[in-house]
């Protein structure tokens, strides 16, 4: 039986081979592993695929997303895979579209998020002769990827799927490439499927349960911590670990904050939530962190952006460090207690112990050291401005937490991100960001994939003016399938964080960061591809623009002018530790001459900001 013959998708037997393509075996090899969605973009070499997506979307097995530029693709199938926690599924042909695909590969590999890539390529006779649209899409991608395939071999295609999601999903997570030559797709052969979970691959075991002394060793120091502090990042959401975060925290009444990656791993809303630490930090996060004697590291990397000045960040603390992947364990911070394994299991495990010893009672130790953090939390909030004349960015975000609380949100990057991230209390899944790599253009195809995994949930992308702009042509994606995501564009008139950075370290030299004569007219692009744009530039408009938006069947692009030169603050400047950020607010003045406040590092009363401290010798 030929791929032709099969009218797609037929549920054979694993045991019983038809006569099939290369392109067959695939397309139905992603149907057994569930794929519902692919987002993609045809060309010549990747034809002989299309030609089945033709025959398994006829027959109402996958959905197929024709996206205007593959970079696009990559994106939505990582927004599909942050909403879902689930495998996300994108294609490209040979040459400029499997590069194209390169910057969205990138993101997933750097947040590690799991999708598979399926690339088209030349015919196998034709590899390595400089043919047309040939690219080396395999070596180009080696440093950004899990994991990676050239079908040299059509017989290989279902066991090469098969172990391509088990490696994207398992473990830490990360993307896949498989290259299919052209030729491959279309030579028929005796097709016999393999079934999800069942490959054995020899030196990939991913270790998931912590060792029980190590995990002893770490409710010792709990224990006998007095300034705990809880520091969670992605791999808490990859392992959906948010429950024994919560129970954790609780037990042992432990303050948690968050990394970019791991906002919505615990309630921000918690009376134990600190929001997020690192260069935007909240600053009575940042300060914690600088403050606490013991550090647990849960499914976090160390990134620079967290940690300031490395050798300053947690100086007093010691480190327990949970992590699925050995080598982020001691790559930046040697830890007193490591623990490698899934975040979820040794917590559970780490919990279980707890419970039969019953030692929570030793939460009391934390007393003095949370009411210290409440000192910094109330006198260091973040703050909304009110301008006479104009919305600050802080309004817009916060409107958008009173209107939407429950929505899955995402962001392009730069300044509006920052306040996102401060702003919104989401819960697990419901941030989707590109942190690690910072891409720009992010945002409304990552939308777009939450949205279609999620029909029925609000999803809602929060855009920059310059970030809107880098993969605007989307907007024909949405308007084609009729996927309902609402954009709300801060629009302030610049590439907001690189002018920040001008302002603050370049002496103002504003190059090349001005966008304000470079913006379309939002309602009138809406209107052209046939979807609903609005401009507000009022606070008087603000509340009921945005309710309009979210009760609008359909997508709507909400273009907000706001402030041109706010700045995103808190902010830890390069090369300074977390405890020193600038833009913070002033606290009141006392009765005193000086100024008189707590000192940021011991906590200690009244100390003058022109002195030093005279309990631990911090200069202020």
């Amino acid at each position: 039986m030929t791929a032709k013959e099969s009218s797609g998708g037929e549920d054979n037997s694993s045991s019983h081979a038809i006569r099939a393509t290369g392109a067959y075996a695939l397309l139905d090899s992603l149907k057994r592993h569930g794929v519902k969605h692919i987002f993609g973009y045809p060309g010549g070499a990747i034809l002989p695929i299309y030609d089945e997506v033709y025959r398994f979307e006829a027959a109402g097995y996958i959905k197929h997303f024709l996206v205007r530029h593959e970079q696009g693709a990559a994106h939505a199938a990582d927004g599909y895979a942050r909403a879902t926690g689930q495998v996300g599924v994108c294609f490209g042909t040979s040459g400029p579209g499997a590069t194209n695909l390169v910057t969205g590969i990138a993101t997933a590999y750097m947040d590690s998020i799991p999708i598979v890539v399926i690339t088209g390529q030349v015919p196998r006779a034709a590899i390595g002769t400089d043919a047309f649209q040939e690219i080396d899409i395999y070596g180009i991608t080696l440093p950004i990827v899990k994991h990676s395939y050239v079908v040299r071999d059509p017989r290989d295609m279902a066991r090469i799927v098969a172990e391509g999601f088990h490696i994207a999903s398992t473990g830490r997570p990360g993307p896949v490439l498989i290259d299919v030559p052209k030729d491959v797709g279309l030579e028929e052969f005796d097709y016999v499927p393999v079934e999800p979970g069942s490959v054995k691959l020899h030196g990939y075991r991913p270790t998931f349960k912590g060792n029980p002394r190590q995990i002893s060793q770490a409710i010792s120091l709990i224990r006998e911590a007095h300034r705990p502090l809880l520091y969670v990042g992605g791999g808490a959401i990859a392992a959906s670990a948010h429950s024994e975060i919560k129970e954790l925290a609780e037990c042992f009444q432990i303050p948690v904050t968050t990394t970019l990656m791991g906002k919505g791993a615990f309630d921000e809303n918690h009376p134990l939530g600190l929001g997020m630490l690192g260069m935007h930090g909240t600053a009575y996060a940042n300060f914690a962190v600088t403050e606490c004697d013991l550090l647990i590291a849960v499914g976090a990397r160390f990134d620079d952006r967290v940690t300031g000045k490395l050798d300053e960040f947690a100086p007093r603390a010691k480190v327990i460090h949970i992590d699925i992947d050995p080598a982020e364990v001691g790559k930046c911070r040697a830890p007193e207690v490591p623990i490698v394994g899934d975040v979820r299991q040794v917590l559970m495990e780490l919990l279980r112990r707890c419970q039969e010893t019953n030692v929570c009672g030793d939460a009391v130790q934390t007393k003095e050291w949370l009411e210290r953090i409440d000192r910094w939390r109330n006198d260091y909030p973040l703050v909304v401005p009110q301008y006479p004349d104009v919305l600050s960015p802080q309004e817009v975000i916060v409107e958008l937490t009173k209107q939407a609380p429950y929505a899955y949100y995402t962001t392009d990057v730069g300044q509006h991100q920052m306040w996102a991230a401060q702003f919104l209390k989401n819960g697990p899944r419901q941030w989707i960001s590109s942190a690690g790599l910072g891409t720009m253009g992010f945002g409304m195809p990552a939308a777009m994939g939450a949205k279609v995994a999620l029909p029925n949930e609000e999803v809602i992308c929060i855009a920059g003016d310059a970030s809107i702009q880098m993969n605007i042509q989307e907007l024909g994606t949405l308007a084609q399938y009729g996927i309902d995501v609402k954009t709300v564009i801060i629009n302030n008139g610049w590439q907001g964080m690189v002018r920040q950075w001008q302002e603050t370290f370049y002496d103002g030299h504003y190059s090349a960061s001005n966008m304000e004569s470079g913006m379309p007219d939002i309602v009138k692009l809406a209107e052209a591809y046939g979807l609903k744009g609005v401009v507000v530039r009022t606070r008087e408009e603000l509340k009921d623009a945005i309710a309009q938006m979210l009760a609008h069947k359909g997508s709507v692009l909400l273009d907000v002018h706001v402030k041109r030169d706010e700045n995103c603050y808190p902010m830890v400047a390069p090369g300074k530790s977390n405890a020193q950020m600038i833009g913070l607010p002033e606290l009141p003045k006392t009765d005193q001459a000086a100024e008189l406040i707590y000192c940021h590092h011991c906590g200690a009363k009244n100390v003058s900001t022109n002195h030093f401290c005279p309990e631990c010798g911090t200069k202020l």
